[in-house]
């Protein structure tokens, strides 16, 4: 299927981030990702996406290529950076998709009326909820690796360099079946760029500091009362199953969509029936 990427970098009251688009005239669909990953997340989805504008940020999660020093980059600040980008790309009647921690970003902008003014629908796909943060095993990893000076958490991620390592519970082993060549990438830039590594330290330690976050963040998702689905994996072993039910009672036209054969990262196991469910959400 035929589509162009616009690749684009943009100021932003945070800092800088890079970002890709779509274009065009179409319905806009902004997707966002998880700690430790990046836009390329949505590669296979967004082809599959034809005839809307998509509109995919690198998030200054840990996977970024642009330090962002001084900056804030607790989950709030993210929420209002992803605010910031739609307010300045004058996107509006957004459909906002979120996977992993991209959810978690989602669920506090949708429970917030001020930031959600611009999304007209709401689509949380395996992602943290409620008391789940840090998110199982692998969450727990980033905690406790989080809580290191840079350099010690960097000499901890060049084991990731090693496909036996990165297929480890610990790691992104149960968080996706079929991605692993997406997840050698996203561990580049905290090897490789300079200063990543400081901002991905902050980043894992404001993300975990406050346990309650999403627990308040679920009190205001009655609030979204827009078209809403919650798309979860059916053999998640991260973010708990029964979560994604809750989020989809929470939200007053929410509905619950099980995927089969996938882990946490649909977008990477299943992209054809996420983007299908997409499509149906947002047309």
């Amino acid at each position: 299927m035929w589509f162009t990427w616009r690749m684009a970098v943009i100021e932003l009251s945070a800092g800088t981030i890079d970002y890709e688009d779509t274009g065009g005239d179409g319905p806009a669909v902004l997707l966002l990702h998880g700690l430790l990953m990046d836009g390329s997340l949505w590669d296979a989805v967004v082809p599959e996406l034809a005839g809307f504008r998509c509109v995919v940020p690198t998030l200054p999660l840990g996977a970024h290529r642009r330090p962002l020093p001084g900056a804030d980059l607790s989950l709030p600040a993210v929420a209002r950076l992803v605010t910031d980008l739609v307010e300045r790309l004058d996107l509006r009647d957004v459909t906002l998709v979120g996977n992993d921690t991209g959810g978690a970003v989602a669920q506090l902008i949708a429970a917030d009326p001020a930031r959600a003014e611009r999304f007209s629908r709401l689509m949380l796909v395996s992602c943290e909820a409620f008391d789940n943060l840090p998110p199982g095993l692998t969450g727990r990893t980033l905690a406790v690796t989080g809580k290191l000076p840079p350099a010690a958490f960097k000499a901890f991620m060049q084991q990731m360099r090693l496909k036996p390592m990165r297929r480890l519970p610990l790691a992104f082993g149960w968080l996706t079946k079929r991605g692993d060549a997406t997840t050698a990438r996203w561990i580049r830039p905290v090897l490789d760029v300079p200063g990543i590594a400081v901002d991905t330290v902050r980043v894992l330690r404001a993300a975990f500091a406050d346990r309650d976050l999403l627990v308040r963040a679920a009190a205001g998702l009655p609030g979204f009362d827009r078209p809403a689905a919650v798309v979860w994996a059916a053999g998640d072993r991260v973010m708990p199953p029964d979560h994604g039910r809750r989020l989809a009672d929470l939200l007053p036209q929410g509905h619950l969509v099980e995927v089969p054969d996938s882990y946490t990262l649909i977008p990477l196991d299943q992209p054809a029936l996420l983007a299908k469910v997409v499509r149906e959400l947002a047309a």
